[in-house]
């Protein structure tokens, strides 16, 4: 089935230039039903009112970090099978490990551009 090039999709940075960023490189890739939120629990409570295709977070967020939205997500029935992204600055085995674990569905490290980030999501979309 193809990648509907319309799927909502929501990025969650709690810095400003990352949100417009990875839009930029949403909007290269043909994604503009794009919405941004700037940390965790904003994400939680937009996914309740839209049913998002794709969440591409930060990591390292206040006052809810990237991986403890994951965990939440992976543990509501409503939100665990969206494909989740994770972007951050950390290449640390251990951190890898602590996303995959977690149920991360990919993992990006920064910086990226929008091959990179093409690659990521055809791994959990599918082609486009």
């Amino acid at each position: 089935m193809p990648v509907d090039m319309n799927m909502p999709i929501l990025i969650v940075d709690d810095y400003k230039t990352m949100l417009r960023i990875v839009r930029n490189l949403l909007k290269q890739l043909g994604f503009n039903n794009v919405d941004e939120a700037n940390d965790g629990s904003g994400a939680l409570k937009m996914m309740r009112d839209k049913p998002y295709k794709l969440v591409i977070s930060d990591w390292n967020m206040e006052p809810m970090t990237g991986l403890q939205l994951l965990k939440e997500c992976r543990a509501d029935p409503g939100f665990q099978d969206i494909p989740f992204i994770m972007i951050t600055a950390e290449s640390k085995t251990e951190n890898v490990v602590m996303a995959k674990e977690a149920g991360v569905s990919n993992y990006i490290v920064k910086p990226f551009n929008a091959e990179t980030l093409k690659m990521k999501m055809e791994a959990v979309i599918g082609p486009f």
